[in-house]
């Protein structure tokens, strides 16, 4: 199951857990920037939110608090890297809600709810959220019109970003995942 990784009861080394974090940071900043050259998806500014597979995995992997920092870290260095400071307030909003929503379901819901399925309902809710805050800071109430769009490419998105975490977690054994929380076992 995915959530073999959540919740071992070792303890992991707080330089080991950082560089694990400014990893899955890096990886987030790097598939944003290269996704950001890419024309959006339908709808104005829409884009597939690949990033959010490394924002998921944090939650998994150490938990909430963890995959905040990961969102945090990516969305304003990705703002900063895009040059686009007003970015900053969709993206940042918009990540995290869905990561309120992804830590909620995650901790809460599943198994019932599967990681998959969280992973939609994330990426919906941040459409969402971004749309909402563009309609209260233009006055814009037009662009609620995107809605039904946003929502669409949310579930196509978030169905992508599900697929590839639930393929990483059940395709990569759970020994590499310990390594790398808690260091070779096999040191003298």
């Amino acid at each position: 199951m995915v959530y073999n990784v959540v919740g071992m009861d070792k303890k992991i080394s707080s330089a080991k857990k950082i560089a694990m974090l400014a990893l899955l940071s890096a990886l987030g900043l790097i598939t944003f920037v290269i996704e950001n050259q890419f024309p959006p998806l339908f709808v104005p500014g829409a884009k597939m939110g690949l990033a959010n597979i490394f924002s998921l995995a944090a939650i998994i992997m150490y938990g909430p608090l963890e995959g905040l920092c990961v969102v945090a870290v990516r969305t304003v260095l990705g703002s900063l890297f895009a040059g686009n400071i007003s970015m900053l307030l969709y993206s940042l909003t918009g990540g995290v809600v869905a990561w309120a929503v992804s830590s909620l379901l995650i901790y809460l819901a599943c198994p019932k709810v599967s990681v998959f399925a969280v992973s939609v309902v994330a990426a919906v809710c941040h459409n969402i959220t971004q749309n909402i805050v563009y309609v209260f800071i233009t006055g814009t109430s037009l662009m609620l019109g995107y809605l039904p769009y946003l929502a669409l490419i949310g579930v196509l998105s978030g169905a992508i970003v599900g697929a590839v975490v639930v393929i990483i977690f059940k395709k990569v054994p759970t020994s590499v995942f310990q390594r790398f929380l808690y260091g070779n076992k096999n040191k003298a």
